[in-house]
């Protein structure tokens, strides 16, 4: 689905919303959708200079480039309070920065665990806690985690990211509870496989080395016979993140192409 597919409307009008991972894949196709439908969004990012290009894209008087180490709590607490001085408020919040993983239990390291476990999870709490006094000051607001089909379904020799993203698919309903009667909305995405350069080493070693059969074997997984685009969830997480989810709060949206319903 292309961004000209939904734009024609300001559907955050007046919203400043905080997008972690933007400076690339879904985070960079959100912003900038974002962007389009009235938004001042925050591109934050742990590469500043991939975060300035976006931001410089979308265009100075409605961005703001953000370095952020998602999984430091005094990096998150210098973004929030930067967005917050320079726009004045904060409503929305995307939690999209992640990293991938590799390896069965017996396989995979205890580094990669819990790096996994840092950004995947931590960055996801320590984001939502900081943006929360913001949220309510506003009115209330949204916020929306990023999950993965890997929390709903097993994946091979993915060990330590299925676990970081089932504990945020928990997270997320725990957070909806808990938040509801403040104003604040918390929903959660599942993507399947996007075609980003965070899948290019799951798809080389599900290929055994060549990218274009791990390609292949992936897309058989999805009945409707393609990966999915940054844009196919960039159009997901506005919704959700817009008022005509108003009534929407501590749900799980897999958004895979038909993936987990077989």
């Amino acid at each position: 689905m292309s961004v000209d597919a939904v734009q024609g409307g300001g559907r955050l009008e007046g919203k400043v919303a905080i997008v972690t991972g933007a400076g690339r894949g879904i985070g960079r196709a959100s912003a900038t959708l974002f962007a389009a439908h009235g938004a001042r969004v925050v591109v934050a990012d742990l590469d500043a200079g991939r975060a300035a290009e976006v931001a410089r894209e979308i265009g100075s008087e409605r961005a703001l480039a953000a370095a952020v180490d998602v999984a430091d709590q005094g990096s998150v607490t210098a973004m929030v309070d930067a967005a917050a001085e320079r726009f004045g408020a904060i409503h929305l919040l995307y939690n999209n920065a992640g990293v991938n993983s590799d390896g069965a239990v017996d396989r995979a390291t205890l580094e990669d665990w819990e790096r996994c476990f840092a950004v995947n999870v931590t960055g996801t709490f320590l984001c939502s806690r900081a943006v929360i006094a913001h949220l309510e000051a506003g009115g209330g607001g949204a916020i929306l985690n990023q999950g993965s089909v890997a929390a709903l379904v097993g994946i091979r020799n993915f060990a330590a990211y299925c676990a970081a993203k089932g504990a945020v698919v928990a997270l997320t309903r725990s957070m909806a509870v808990d938040l509801a009667p403040r104003g604040i909305r918390v929903n959660c995405l599942c993507p399947g496989t996007v075609y980003t350069p965070l899948m290019e080493p799951m798809l080389r070693e599900r290929g055994e080395g060549d990218m274009q059969r791990g390609l292949d074997l992936t897309i058989e997984k999805y009945p409707i016979g393609r990966l999915g685009e940054p844009e196919d969830i960039a159009a997901a997480a506005l919704f959700l993140l817009s008022d005509e989810a108003a009534f929407v709060t501590g749900s799980v949206h897999p958004v895979d192409g038909g993936m987990t319903a077989q």
